[in-house]
């Protein structure tokens, strides 16, 4: 077996160290922003592939870590849970291309959509709670004898010399430096974060504008959100979380009244698709978009079959 350096901290570079580990491989996690300080600790988490190509390969990714989420469900460790929630539109629309991923999908009658939407459908679908399921991940790989560790490196290291046969890029938008690929944009999302008042389901409103989705978790509900391509701003803009809120109520009336807690701003890594791939001993796995959790263990387990 190997002895792999995974560059990257994030949810997709934890859950590639986790496989490989459990495969058998010796696997050193090395990052300059440890877990709980990446995009992935920000993100709302609901299964749902968002901003991430071609559409074949997303979905069977997608497909494989629903499996796994809905296992892990059973785990009240692990942050996940499966929950029912509905996608609304304002007109007439296709079934989604990712259909095949989830186990069924169910249109909702006119007369239960919101006011102000034409169509939509329902299905259950994997709710992750990060941080927590972060943490989860470091005790697992740590249990595993993999290693995570703070470092500021200026480049991949290399192959070969050192302690590490092969090297996992999962750096992000870090790819533009690490792999030279200036494809690789941010495209900044804002959220609001909100008390709990008994929200038991989520929403999304599709659009060809910015994002509208309400998630709930066990202490809080994150409400989304923002689409902003090259922006690189991590500081939440107050008139955007005002926007995001109004726009929400459209779904959930009660978030009218809902105490803030907090603002959170994540840069997601998009690329014109996902690249997965093999040079010699390094493997490349990043431009995940919105979809880094959705994608996370389907990527992963074809990782490993890269490294076999």
């Amino acid at each position: 077996m190997s002895r792999v350096h995974v560059v990257g901290a994030g949810v997709v570079g934890l859950t590639c160290a986790v496989r490989l580990a459990e495969a058998g491989h010796r696997v050193d996690v090395v990052a300059r922003d440890l877990p709980l300080e990446t995009t992935s600790a920000v993100a709302a988490a609901l299964w749902y592939p968002y901003l991430a190509l071609p559409q074949d390969r997303v979905t069977g990714w997608a497909a494989r870590s629903y499996e796994v989420f809905s296992a892990l469900a059973s785990d009240p460790e692990s942050g996940v849970h499966v929950l029912p929630g509905t996608e609304v539109f304002g007109a007439p629309e296709a079934d989604p291309w990712w259909a095949a991923a989830v186990p069924s999908l169910a249109r909702v009658a006119p007369a239960d959509l919101p006011d102000g939407y034409g169509d939509g459908w329902s299905f259950r679908a994997p709710v992750i709670e990060m941080p927590r399921y972060l943490r989860w991940l470091t005790a697992r790989l740590e249990a595993l004898g993999g290693t995570l560790s703070r470092r500021n490196l200026s480049a991949l290291p290399a192959p070969g010399e050192g302690r590490a046969d092969v090297v996992l890029n999962c750096t992000g938008l870090g790819a533009r430096l690490f792999a030279g690929d200036h494809t690789v944009v941010p495209v900044r999302g804002q959220v609001v974060v909100v008390e709990q008042f008994g929200l038991d389901r989520w929403w999304l409103a599709g659009s060809d504008g910015a994002p509208l989705y309400v998630v709930p978790r066990s202490s809080d509900i994150v409400v989304g959100g923002t689409e902003e391509r090259g922006d690189w701003s991590r500081t939440p803009d107050p008139d955007t979380a005002r926007a995001i809120l109004e726009r929400a109520t459209t779904l959930v009336p009660q978030l009218a009244r809902a105490r803030v807690i907090g603002h959170r701003v994540g840069l997601r890594p998009a690329r014109p698709s996902v690249r997965l791939d093999r040079e010699g001993d390094v493997v490349h796995c990043y431009g995940h978009g919105g979809a880094g959790v959705t994608l996370s263990w389907g990527c992963a387990d074809e990782v490993v079959s890269l490294l076999d």
